[in-house]
């Protein structure tokens, strides 16, 4: 059967490390998970007991294609809660996911053949929606000066959209204010339409995230219960739009989606008041990620990006291999410790750096530091 030149995107690579981690692990293998970028906990317990109670007093059928109206209501009052924005709820999107969210933003803004910017190193799954829906995604190199991020002077001519992530996959790396708002300007200027990726905040060690709507209206904001709520199987997120834009994703989302799942905007909705819960969470994170930072170096793994929220370590191994998927495969099969290569994230200079994502316990983060180190002594 002939298939599309649109279907030709490469792979999403961690998924494959993913699969090769499971398939140790059905020989009995235990495999510490530094690929993925999954909390290691479960959605809160009272979204849990929330979704108990709903599955046995409601049909949980269709909602409305923008979500309901209770959990758009809540995201709206988190705006004031977390950045002191005033949000009207007619602007908030639930999305099947932060993926859904792309896939509407970039259905509802461009055209085929149009050019969307993306920081590079940047969540891989970008460029393989856009390919997917006919647009070009325009990698811009960053420089480790910028702390891999993008600035003004980066961005190409002729850019018909520019996607920004602050914290960032696989770097996390943030943008301050004025960073953020060079940025925005900078897309306005050339009447390009402005992406902000917010799926990480509320995951930041020290200062706290800038949302772009703390600076412009004009702007898709894209955010997700997967990583800060721990719900990422629970595929739900959402995205906030310019007023004029509201009907025009609503159409998409109906024809698209119908709806994002019921029982998990009801999950979704409780979730956002398991404040102590989320909070333990994050001290997780933050442990974890001091042990990391003193961790990774000790092993051998010393040129990091310094990373300001989220729940990764970008490394550069260039003085250790020019094949990252090959010396990730080496990781897993000799040390039993699954790492995801550059590759998914930067095609160019991939090729010689590694993720590791510390989002599990932090038994499990030891004992893979442990596993690392035990490993680059005997390479």
């Amino acid at each position: 059967m002939r298939n599309s030149r649109r279907s030709e995107v490469d792979p999403f690579i961690v998924m494959d490390v993913m699969e090769r981690a499971r398939q140790a692990e059905a020989t009995g293998r235990r495999i510490i998970h530094m690929e993925v970028g999954q909390p290691g906990t479960p959605a809160p317990a009272g979204a849990r007991a929330a979704v108990a109670r709903a599955m046995e007093a409601d049909p949980l059928g269709y909602t409305v294609a923008l979500g309901l109206p209770a959990l758009r209501e809540r995201i709206a009052r988190l705006y004031d809660e977390w950045y002191g924005v005033d949000l009207d709820p007619a602007r908030v999107v639930v999305t099947p996911g932060s993926s859904g969210g792309f896939l509407l933003a970039f259905t509802a803004l461009f055209d085929t053949g149009d050019r969307v910017g993306i920081g590079a190193p940047g969540y891989p799954s970008y460029r393989h929606i856009l390919t997917a829906l006919g647009l070009e995604a325009e990698m811009i190199e960053t420089a480790p000066e910028n702390r891999l991020q993008p600035v003004p002077e980066d961005l190409p001519a002729g850019l018909d959209g520019l996607l920004v992530a602050s914290p960032a996959n696989p770097s996390g790396t943030m943008l301050d204010r004025a960073a953020l708002a060079a940025l925005i300007g900078a897309a306005q200027d050339r009447g390009a339409a402005f992406i902000s990726d917010e799926i990480y905040h509320g995951l930041e060690y020290g200062r706290k995230a800038v949302t772009a709507l703390e600076i412009t209206d004009d702007a898709y904001v894209i955010n997700s219960f997967s990583k800060y709520f721990s719900m990422t199987g629970w595929r739900v997120g959402w995205m906030v739009v310019p007023e004029d834009q509201i009907r025009v994703v609503e159409r998409l989302a109906q024809n698209l989606f119908i709806c994002p799942p019921h029982v998990s905007q009801v999950a979704a909705l409780a979730a956002m008041d398991c404040g102590d819960e989320l909070k333990a969470n994050l001290a997780v994170y933050a442990e974890n990620r001091r042990l990391m930072l003193e961790g990774l170096p000790a092993a051998g793994f010393g040129d990091i990006a310094p990373p300001d929220g989220a729940f990764y370590v970008y490394a550069d191994v260039s003085d250790l291999t020019d094949d990252s998927r090959a010396f990730a495969a080496e990781i897993l099969d000799r040390a039993g410790v699954a790492v995801t290569p550059g590759l998914d994230f930067d095609a160019r200079r991939g090729t010689g750096t590694l993720r590791f994502s510390y989002a599990r316990a932090t038994a499990d983060i030891a004992e893979g530091l442990e596993r690392l180190r035990d490993f680059m002594s005997r390479r």
